[in-house]
């Protein structure tokens, strides 16, 4: 058997932007990370639109003439695929489809294609389904515009309504079951969760690719997969740490966790909750940040808002800034140092300053005064 590659989709990105509410700087971020998104999914990204506007088009989100361009361009270079940076509705969706001659999807979508591919375990894989359909049922008239089209007139409306209303109920009983078998998993959770009573928990928190697995794998020699991709990682992993002291080994639990990323529609946070309880009943949160990227405040301070969110905001923390090999201006490390808590710099792919992490993980253990298995 040979085997072919997949052809990637030529696709262009879209970003709709408040200029009273929103910088253009943090548009060009969105849209650069909607990229990196795209070519982890496999993706092949060419141009990128934006459109800024006091107020947005509520039939297209962009307006008229963006729309007619973006439709010019799809048709003269060959565009397979339209990824838009915001959430779009049922309407939008139709009426960008009427003139763009081509797939159209938004964020949402585009991250759950991604989840789909990386859920390894039947809980992510359920945890997926459900926020499929969660997305898809709001949406579901759209899949029945080709009735319309190709008949048009009497004789078309009742059986398509028909089907809508049959397919929302499968769907619905399917998000009951789903939830029922959620709820059963996070049931066999909390009793093991119970069993580690006597053990400290860590977890480690942060945007998605700062290097959490890599940290794991360099503590515990967990065998964690690492990928340069987003979402890599989306299965909770839990490993041992023993920790040398004067007194001996001291194990403590911890567990490697699910990305963050800016403006993560509040369905998928849902559907992810009882991974996300990881990081709730933990006592110590390391919270991995890329020192190298340029944008890496701003994404400390989406894992700071994701937290809130969660109810994880309160846990002691530990902020660890990885990829210092990566960094090109060095002076940061001393600005980071000074600027943020219990802040260490470390490389854990070339293992720079663990001593260190261990050390502050250390104290922190005596500080919160757990009992600790040995």
């Amino acid at each position: 058997m040979i085997e072919t590659k997949k052809k990637s989709e030529k696709t262009i990105l879209v970003c709709y932007s408040n200029r009273k509410n929103v910088k253009m700087k943090h548009t060009f971020e969105s849209l650069y990370e909607l990229k990196f998104l795209a070519e982890t999914a496999g993706a092949e990204v060419v141009k990128l639109f934006f459109q800024e506007n006091e107020v947005f088009d509520s039939r297209t989100m962009i307006g008229k003439g963006k729309v007619n361009e973006i439709a010019e361009y799809v048709e003269d270079n060959g565009i397979n695929l339209v990824i838009f940076e915001n959430e779009l509705s049922y309407t939008q969706l139709r009426n960008l489809e009427q003139v763009i001659k081509c797939k159209i999807i938004d964020k949402s979508n585009l991250i759950l294609d991604i989840f789909a591919s990386n859920a390894r375990t039947s809980q992510a894989k359920l945890q997926v389904e459900l926020a499929q359909l969660q997305y898809l049922l709001p949406r579901l008239t759209r899949q029945w515009t080709h009735l319309s089209k190709q008949y048009g007139g009497i004789g078309t409306k009742g059986p398509g309504e028909t089907q809508i209303e049959t397919d929302r109920r499968l769907i619905g009983k399917r998000i009951s079951v789903l939830k029922e078998k959620l709820r059963k998993i996070e049931q066999q959770r909390q009793v093991q969760s119970k069993l580690r009573k006597d053990y400290v928990r860590l977890a480690l928190v942060g945007y998605t690719n700062t290097g959490k697995s890599t940290l794991l794998n360099l503590l515990t020699n967990a065998n964690v997969l690492v990928e340069n991709k987003l979402f890599a990682t989306l299965d909770t992993s839990t490993k041992t740490l023993a920790i040398q002291t004067d007194e001996g080994l001291k194990k403590v639990l911890i567990s490697d966790t699910v990305g963050f990323i800016k403006n993560l529609p509040h369905h998928l946070i849902e559907s992810f909750k009882s991974t996300l309880s990881e990081v709730v009943e933990a006592d110590i949160l390391v919270n991995v940040t890329d020192i190298s990227n340029p944008e890496f405040e701003s994404q400390f301070a989406v894992v700071k808002d994701t937290l809130a969110d969660i109810g994880a905001n309160y846990k002691e923390m530990i902020n660890v800034f990885n990829k210092a090999d990566e960094l090109k201006d060095t002076s940061l490390i001393e600005s980071v140092r000074r600027r943020y808590d219990d802040a260490v710099v470390i490389s854990a792919k070339k293992g720079l300053n663990i001593k260190k992490l261990t050390e502050i993980i250390l104290s922190k253990i005596n500080k919160i005064g757990n009992g600790i298995q040995r």
